[in-house]
């Protein structure tokens, strides 16, 4: 139930901030935008991005999850916790779990060990923090150009 309602929570929020990025570009226009409105409009867009990857790794997540519930007499070891080349590997695992950050779904070894399994793609993790970092790094510099000091009377510049 966790997962789902991050899933909505994170598909919501990706699309106000693009919402938010765009209308805010469609209202003023580019050209008519000053640096601080378009850096927080480069933000707001690269967080929706962000959000994008992060919940296409849980969908995946929770797409596992949803197999592992309804394999019925297919269900020890788990369907996701089976490496296609080496049926031995889930041999001995014993329970699974879900990890949000970044997104992935665990098989847990009888040992203690555990290893993650094929179902989210590699690139989720990464790209989501690019995403992010990049996102942060536009809001900060949009917040220090719109506290620095307008200079001359013929600044064409727009605060919003």
């Amino acid at each position: 139930m966790t997962l789902l309602l991050l899933l909505l929570v994170v598909v919501v929020l990706c699309f106000g901030l693009a919402g938010y990025g765009c209308g805010r570009l469609g209202r003023i226009g580019v050209r008519g935008a000053g640096q601080p409105v378009l850096l927080r409009c480069a933000a707001a867009l690269l967080g929706a991005g962000a959000a994008a990857v992060y919940a296409l790794g849980l969908l995946a997540v929770a797409l596992a999850v949803v197999l592992t519930e309804d394999s019925g007499t297919d269900a020890f070891p788990a369907a996701p916790c089976r490496v296609g080349g080496d049926p031995d590997t889930a041999r001995d695992v014993v329970a699974q779990r879900i990890e949000y950050l970044p997104p992935r779904y665990v098989c847990v070894r009888q040992d203690g060990g555990s290893y993650a399994s094929d179902d989210v793609p590699g690139f989720v993790g990464p790209a989501a923090l690019g995403f992010a970092v990049a996102s942060l790094t536009c809001l900060a510099l949009a917040a220090r150009e719109a506290r620095r000091p307008t200079t001359g009377a013929g600044s064409a510049r727009t605060r919003g």
